[in-house]
């Protein structure tokens, strides 16, 4: 799983690849994947005590967000790693890799 992370307004260098030429770069090994709502549109929950808790916001305080995500199918983190630092994103904000429990 690739966890994309960016700011809220992030700002785009020059000559950075669009999503389009990523997706026809990585091909049939990105399985799914989607782009997030804005984080104004995000509700923490929490359960302590026996009592269900509601923020309204992201998970934590950071400059960084989870912006979408990526379902991919890999042979080993090498090949994770030549996808991801492929992405867009990766040219302003970063790619968690974040293998999946089989």
């Amino acid at each position: 799983m690739l966890l994309i992370c960016a700011g809220e307004d992030p700002e785009v260098p020059a000559g950075t690849p669009n999503i389009e030429q990523w997706l026809a770069k990585v091909g049939d090994r990105r399985l799914h994947g989607s782009e997030m709502r804005p984080i104004s549109d995000a509700t923490t929950v929490r359960t302590r005590g026996g009592e269900v808790l509601l923020s309204s916001g992201p998970f934590a305080e950071t400059s960084e967000h989870i912006a979408g995500y990526d379902l991919i199918e890999c042979a080993d983190l090498d090949e994770a790693m030549e996808i991801a630092a492929a992405h867009p994103v990766a040219h302003f904000g970063s790619v968690e890799i974040r293998p999946l429990r089989e």
